[in-house]
């Protein structure tokens, strides 16, 4: 899902850089209020753990797109939306200055689709299935499932729109979108499943981290 330099046109790469920065701003003025020290333990853990699980990519269809576990819902559930595109960012950076994984150019369109959206969807999705099926254990389960697997999807579909309308990309929507939603979506079963268990685990050893302020 980590759209290379090359892929968009200028205009799609600014509007997503202003739009991923004015979500970059909110979400530091909100860690400056809200993190604590106790946050970064698990912040780092995290970061390190999504990092090493995005480096695995398969390619599922032209013009060399490839779809990969994100872990965005995984960290939005622990460290809330803000937080959790903050550790995205610093992930999608390293990847791409020291990788080569996702363009530099192109850092504003992938965190917009990996740290806002897979997150922000799949925090808010578990939190309102959760709430809704009474927030039990087994409600916090399944609302991390379907966050974790409709996060990624919506990510992907972004993605797809974004590489889809750019006419330096030899392909257009009705190809770049059926493609990148519809692996992602098979993908997303898997992703969403992972991070079910992972909250499953979390509940029975150490709930107490997932009752941290969110950022």
């Amino acid at each position: 899902m980590h759209i290379p330099d090359g892929y968009l046109d200028a205009w799609v790469l600014v509007l997503f850089f202003v739009l991923t920065a004015i979500m970059w701003i909110l979400a530091f003025k909100r860690a400056n209020s809200v993190m604590e020290e106790r946050h970064i333990p698990l912040f780092a853990v995290l970061t390190a753990a999504v990092f090493a699980a995005q480096m695995i990519n398969w390619p599922v269809g032209p013009g060399g797109t490839t779809a990969h576990l994100v872990g965005g819902a995984l960290l939005a559930i622990f460290l809330g939306p803000f937080g959790g595109l903050i550790a995205m960012t610093v992930i999608l950076v390293i990847q791409a200055f020291f990788f080569g994984d996702g363009g530099i150019t192109a850092l504003g369109a992938n965190v917009w689709n990996m740290g806002v959206v897979d997150c922000f969807v799949g925090y808010y999705l578990f939190k309102i299935i959760s709430k809704s099926l009474g927030d039990t254990p087994r409600a916090k389960t399944i609302g991390a499932f379907v966050g974790g697997w409709i996060g990624i999807t919506l990510a992907a579909f972004f993605c797809g729109l974004q590489i889809g309308i750019s006419t330096v990309f030899p392909y257009e929507i009705s190809v770049s979108i059926p493609v990148m939603t519809l692996y992602h979506c098979l993908l997303g079963l898997i992703e969403g499943l992972i991070t079910a268990l992972v909250i499953t685990y979390v509940l029975k050893v150490r709930p107490d981290l997932l009752e941290l302020p969110k950022i």
